[in-house]
């Protein structure tokens, strides 16, 4: 269970890393070339993870890069608003925070988004940034497949910490997310990201995904190559229809939660990461870990924004009391 007081303590449960994004999501309907009034809010996998994480009493540190621009200040205020950690936050002088423009969500349709990201402050995040995170303090960290995709650099970042977080002796969550555009060539996104895969305990692919980067058709044959690399537990998010799990000895399937109203999906893998991060934290087994982490998933997809549908530690209970995504 998270700790009461570790908000004072040397000690802390989780660290994430990556770029943090500030998004401005279109006010009206339409394209976005004819828009003219967007709401500003954050963006960013990794983030949307963290502050999940914090909303359930977690004490999380984030380490990242934003321009030293008011979209860097925004951002870096909202999240501390949110209780994360921002020590390990570099503000960069040279180069500017990412930018990511959303379209209105219709219908449950997936939102158009454009990205100004190339060359951002992010785009520059290295090991020495890493110089004075205190990793052995942790309990847990968390990976995406996002920060090795935005630089060389970055990417050299993410196995320095995984590898780290593995001597030290602390537990491992890794989601692909997958961003083909960002990368080199899809072999290189392949060979980077099952690499990274190999060094997580629990390793969190949507199915396509682990599809494209495993080779393989089922979700218990996905499940399997990556035990055979190291994993613990391999989870695999089937969309509408639930999520499954295989460790070395047991498998299952945890049905869907139901949604009322499909509003916008962004958010809804981070969502569902949050479920399962907490959960392993929480000491829960893992049936129940996936049924958390459906039920958050299914909450995030019925509001705008990419994280606004993130519970409290409150909201979660009556949530998991109830059965359905409240």
């Amino acid at each position: 269970m998270p700790r009461s007081d570790s908000r004072h303590d040397s000690r802390y449960d989780v660290l994430t890393f990556g770029e943090a994004m500030a998004l401005f999501v279109a006010d009206d309907d339409g394209p976005l070339d004819q828009v003219t009034r967007f709401h500003r809010r954050t963006a960013g996998a990794d983030t949307n993870v963290a502050i999940g994480l914090s909303r359930l009493g977690f004490d999380v540190r984030w380490l990242s890069r934003v321009g030293a621009d008011h979209n860097g200040t925004f951002l870096q205020r909202a999240l501390e608003t949110e209780g994360l950690d921002c020590r390990h936050v570099q503000r960069d002088d040279t180069h500017a925070t990412g930018l990511v423009f959303k379209e209105r969500a219709v219908d449950g349709a997936d939102p158009h988004v454009e990205y100004v990201r190339r060359g951002s402050a992010a785009s520059y995040l290295n090991v020495a940034d890493s110089e004075g995170v205190a990793l052995e303090s942790a309990r847990h960290l968390h990976a995406t497949g996002i920060p090795p995709a935005i630089s060389e650099s970055a990417r050299e970042l993410s196995f320095h910490l995984l590898r780290r977080a593995r001597s030290a002796g602390l537990s491992i969550s890794f989601d692909p997310n997958l961003r083909p555009s960002l990368w080199p060539s899809e072999n290189v996104m392949i060979e980077t990201l099952n690499a990274l895969a190999a060094e997580a305990d629990i390793v969190m692919p949507g199915l396509s995904e682990g599809r494209l980067l495993t080779g393989r058709d089922t979700a218990y044959d996905i499940a399997g190559g990556y035990l055979d690399r190291g994993a613990k537990v391999v989870v695999i998010k089937l969309g509408p229809e639930g999520s499954y799990f295989r460790t070395a000895d047991s498998e299952g399937t945890v049905e869907g939660s139901p949604v009322k109203q499909v509003i916008d999906t962004v958010g809804a893998g981070d969502g569902f990461a949050v479920g399962i991060v907490s959960a392993y934290l929480d000491g829960l087994d893992w049936r129940a870990a996936l049924h958390r982490g459906n039920l958050i998933g299914a909450r995030q997809v019925q509001v705008i924004g990419d994280m606004e549908g993130l519970p409290s530690r409150e909201q979660l209970v009556a949530m998991e009391r109830s059965g359905e995504a409240i």
